[in-house]
């Protein structure tokens, strides 16, 4: 799991966090909305919707937005947003997945083309890369829980696949069909979980030089400036030179 523990910390040491948090907080109220619209708006009745609002309260997302998004989702005049996914190629032959949450089709379709083709990738069509990527659950705890041979063993215990421990916290990893099971019997053991999310996670990573993980880095900032992306997965993976040159 390098490439995926490394574009966090690059994320993570330039403080885009930091920087785009109102952007944040924006992403997740959507979420909450396309939840709470999707099901019922109680949580306890409504397993997205709970997700959604323990990844919510996880970024510090007051609790009154949490409360203004689930109530949007009553109102008759609610945006109804589409679940899109967008597919493409990056710099050095990496590949990128894009989720979107859009009420404009053709807008966001035009903006995540755009984004690709000003820093030299191309959008591709639906399914063109994601066979490279397996869609698996991701459970995250602080560190503070416990150290890794703990969660190691309750991660076990709990039906998940794999650990992974870094400076930042614990990361585990489940089968997507199975991450409701398995986030409940953690909780059980260790807690709230911090998040508790789907993600795409690439089976191999593509190595990439300084200067295409430059590139790489500017699309994947620039898709998530846009409000109706939710989040990006790339599989590229650079040496510990180039990494500590782009965490500078």
């Amino acid at each position: 799991m390098a490439g995926h523990s490394q574009f966090k910390n690059i994320m993570h040491r330039k403080g885009r966090q930091d920087a785009v948090r109102s952007k944040m907080f924006s992403k997740l109220a959507r979420e909450i909305t396309v939840a709470a619209k999707a099901g019922l708006p109680d949580p306890t009745m409504n397993a997205r919707l709970r997700l959604a609002i323990q990844n919510a309260k996880a970024q510090s997302m007051p609790k009154d937005n949490i409360d203004r998004a689930i109530k949007k989702a009553a109102g008759a005049d609610g945006e109804n947003y589409d679940e899109v996914r967008y597919e493409g190629y990056g710099p050095g032959g990496t590949a990128i997945i894009v989720e979107a949450l859009t009420d404009n089709r053709n807008r966001t379709a035009s903006n995540v083309r755009s984004s690709f083709t000003k820093a030299g990738g191309a959008l591709g069509e639906t399914g063109s890369v994601s066979f490279s990527f397996d869609h698996v659950g991701e459970i995250t705890y602080k560190l503070s829980v416990g150290d890794a041979d703990k969660v190691m063993e309750a991660a076990i215990e709990a039906g998940a696949d794999d650990v992974e421990t870094d400076e930042d916290g614990h990361y585990i990893t489940c089968g997507f069909e199975a991450l409701g099971e398995v986030a409940k019997a953690l909780e059980s053991s260790l807690g709230e979980a911090e998040t508790v999310k789907a993600v795409w996670r690439a089976q191999n990573n593509v190595p990439v030089d300084e200067e295409k993980a430059q590139s790489l880095m500017k699309l994947i900032d620039s898709l998530e400036d846009d409000d109706d992306v939710q989040n990006v997965y790339s599989n590229f993976e650079v040496s510990e030179e180039v990494l500590a040159k782009l965490s500078a």
